[in-house]
């Protein structure tokens, strides 16, 4: 079983596809990325899966799920942009709503469930900031806070939407080494990513994607020079290295 199985999506804006026929599987227990061009499909594959644009046709299975009953196996990290940061919410409140789909959204978080928001804070480095508004942090500590949020689910897939970017360096890599070690203890991840290079040094398997699937597998075998190279084609920044031999 898969941790996310995508079969013939099709996602339209005003008749102009944004998806045609996506087939792709990202494995259990694996780091995945889904890499293309901008205008590729790649967040609207993601939102596609969770049900957050209309699909034309295909089908979506999460950890073998399929339909609304299947998101409950996923916790979802969005752009940066999509988030309000002037909203009047701590970052320890933030965190606590990853509890809400197990303890029931017209309940109060019980003591248990805000234990378990406190330990995904701590693993994230963002304890310190519990009391904080979410407003008043740099990015790479928004983007702690809501991996946290979606640790706090604790689902069986996380996905991301390009959680790297407009962080710094030394936290781009202190954030790949928290979904690594996820990773190397059974968790699914899948990420859309821009970094090439980074994805070739760092995780499993891939998804290369220009409103088509140009290829899903180990990373080795999906981004080579010929497809990189199609999916890019006069796109590619400059002096980008597009093959991994």
């Amino acid at each position: 079983m898969d941790a996310l199985e995508i079969s013939g999506l099709t996602v339209s804006y005003r008749a102009t596809p944004a998806l045609w026929q996506v087939d792709a599987t990202f494995p259990r227990g694996a780091l995945s990325a889904i890499v293309g061009p901008n205008g590729a499909g790649k967040s609207t594959l993601l939102k596609a899966s969770l049900g957050l644009v209309a699909a034309e046709s295909g089908t979506v299975r999460i950890a073998g799920v399929e339909g609304r009953a299947a998101l409950a196996n996923l916790a979802y990290v969005p752009q940066a942009e999509s988030v309000d940061w002037d909203f009047p919410i701590t970052v320890d409140e933030v965190v606590a709503m990853g509890r809400y789909r197990s303890a029931g959204w017209f309940r109060r978080i019980g003591r248990a469930d805000r234990a378990i928001a406190t330990q995904c804070l701590e693993r994230v480095g963002m304890a310190a900031f519990a009391r904080r508004q979410i407003g008043r942090l740099s990015g790479g500590q928004r983007q702690r806070v809501f991996l946290a949020r979606a640790l706090a689910q604790r689902a069986e897939v996380l996905v991301m939407d390009e959680p790297f970017a407009g962080i710094d360096a030394r936290t781009q890599a202190d954030l790949l080494e928290l979904l690594r070690e996820l990773s190397d203890e059974g968790g699914s991840t899948v990420v859309v990513h821009h970094d090439l290079a980074q994805v070739r040094g760092a995780f499993d398997w891939a998804l290369l994607l220009n409103v088509r699937a140009l290829g899903c597998g180990p990373v080795a075998e999906v981004l080579t020079e010929e497809r990189v190279r199609e999916a890019y084609g006069a796109g590619l920044p400059e002096g980008t290295p597009v093959w991994t031999g």
